[in-house]
């Protein structure tokens, strides 16, 4: 293709001021303001620039009604929310990549209530003077736990830098070469006790570890004993490991304090639902460890928070951390972990209130009503969909229970008109994304994840991507 038709093609690309000034381009001038219109023009005009020289002329260039739609969609996009809603229906009760957990009805009324007035973040209202933030959970968590003391701050990761600053700083740390995990996002613990200034001693091997590598490691330089509860991940087959009551008794000894980083933190057992080795944080502050620490936004099932608790001494030494300010936890997680937190004081109300043990403890006979009821709206477009009741498994996620499922039921969808990659793609770029699996040849919604109202979503957005 010669050059004066490759110009006379560009040439016939209006200009960013014409786009601007038709009656359209006002029209989303004025609402979307003028600057973002002109920039959107811009890359709408410079991909049809690319697109004809690329093409070599096999592209005409489009008329300006087109661009304007083109342009208008641009416009659309940026301005929809990056942070959206989506449905997850992936059975992944606590899905990392979804938000992990979905906060109960009373901590959303409570952040509600936070953002939208003034409170008494840092006022103590009987004294009538400056408060501290923190007093709002610590007398919950100590309830709960069975703690002499609590602090929070904004994340697990968090939790455990604070009390290696604090407690070990220039001093070694000795840890299980078995429980030296990555905590998500490449985040290890390694990596965290490098930052808190504590120097790594690792004891045993991966598979087995005795009580006496821990007792040959101590010296006079040694700052704590830090036992990591491998939440995300399990070792099976020839294993060992040392129980958290002879790190006690071998920290007691030598007056060392110790630690135990439990990651996901439960304050239920898990056992009634018939899930194993999770330990209670309550049982693990009965039985002696110095200083807990757990995510809020994991099997607590409220926000993202690190919470720390432990004996009054080491938590108050962690208050005074200049640190701790630069971790400290917002109002809106104070509020919403509040709320969780006095879930419960009434475990029964907790299963029921907290979305993450109801999803958890949700019978299967409710979850196949759930399917039925969707079936049933799908058989309007048979001709274009297959659709089968599917038993399924479920899991808790967020790096808690690894390897343990949960029973559940999903729909499995064949799709006649479009390929599965197709309706997977076109399922989470809706208005209201909905994010299920594929698997054996068939696109899987799981119902156990699927919060009230959800289903209706569902059904709306399958009629949507086949119609």
């Amino acid at each position: 293709m010669s050059n004066s038709r490759l110009n006379e093609l560009l040439r016939q690309l209006p200009a960013v001021n014409t786009v601007l000034v038709s009656e359209k381009g006002r029209e989303l001038s004025a609402f979307y303001g003028h600057d973002l219109v002109a920039e959107a023009t811009g890359q709408v005009l410079g991909v049809w620039r690319q697109r004809i020289i690329a093409q070599a002329g096999e592209v005409e260039p489009p008329s300006l009604a087109f661009l304007l739609k083109e342009i208008e969609s641009y416009l659309i996009s940026f301005a929809m929310p990056r942070l959206r809603r989506v449905i997850n229906a992936t059975g992944i009760i606590l899905h990392t990549n979804l938000g992990r957990a979905v906060l109960s009805k009373n901590a959303q009324t409570a952040v509600a209530l936070a953002a939208s007035c003034y409170s008494n973040l840092e006022y103590d209202l009987g004294k009538g003077e400056r408060g501290t933030r923190y007093a709002h959970v610590e007398e919950l968590l100590i309830r709960l736990t069975g703690a002499e003391s609590a602090l929070v701050v904004n994340n697990n990761a968090a939790a455990v830098l604070l009390a290696m600053n604090t407690l070990a700083t220039g001093k070694e740390v000795v840890v299980s070469r078995g429980e030296l995990v990555e905590i998500g996002g490449s985040f290890r613990i390694p990596e965290v006790l490098k930052q808190g200034g504590a120097t790594l001693v690792e004891v045993g091997t991966t598979n087995r570890t005795h009580l006496y590598d821990y007792q040959k490691a101590l010296n006079e330089n040694t700052g704590l004993i830090l036992k990591v509860h491998t939440s995300n991940y399990r070792i099976i087959g020839f294993t060992r490991s040392v129980s958290r009551h002879e790190l006690q008794k071998l920290a007691r000894a030598n007056g060392i304090p110790l630690m135990e980083d439990l990651g996901s933190g439960s304050l239920l057992d898990l056992s009634a639902w018939g899930f194993t080795g999770e330990p209670p944080v309550p049982q693990v502050v009965a039985e002696g460890v110095d200083i807990v620490t757990f995510s809020g936004d994991k099997l607590l099932g409220g926000p993202q928070a690190g919470i720390i608790v432990g004996k009054k001494e080491y938590i108050d030494a962690m208050k005074a951390n200049q640190l701790t300010r630069a971790l400290r936890v917002d109002k809106f997680t104070l509020a919403a972990l509040e709320a969780t937190l006095r879930e419960y004081l009434r475990p029964e109300e907790a299963v029921r209130n907290i979305p993450t043990y109801r999803m958890l403890a949700a019978p299967l006979e409710e979850l196949r009503e759930k399917v039925e009821k969707i079936m049933r709206s799908l058989t309007f477009i048979q001709d274009k969909i297959e659709v089968q009741a599917l038993t399924t498994q479920s899991q808790m996620g967020g790096g808690s229970l690894p390897g343990q499922t949960i029973p559940s039921w999903g729909i499995g969808i064949k799709f006649k008109t479009i390929t599965l990659e197709e309706a997977e793609k076109a399922l989470r770029q809706l208005p209201v994304p909905v994010i299920g699996y594929i698997e054996r040849d068939t696109y899987i919604l799981d119902m156990r994840t699927l919060l009230p109202g959800d289903d209706e979503v569902v059904i709306r957005s399958i009629y949507e991507i086949v119609s």
